[in-house]
């Protein structure tokens, strides 16, 4: 189990990592880690949803 500060570094580590196109599967978290969770968690919320990348790309046009 990690601290307060270790799992919102967890979740800022994985948002930094999702904006940079790591995969998902570059969490150095062991499974069963409040971490993983919190790093999944950080990568998943850069992540768009197809609708949203398909009504930006219409807005561009």
């Amino acid at each position: 189990m990690g601290t307060r500060g270790d799992l919102v570094r967890a979740i800022n580590a994985g948002a930094a990592a999702g904006r940079s196109g790591d995969p998902v599967t570059a969490c150095p978290f062991p499974s069963g880690d409040l971490r993983r969770s919190a790093w999944v968690r950080g990568y998943a919320k850069t992540m768009r949803l197809p609708d949203e990348q398909h009504d930006q790309e219409q807005a561009a046009e």
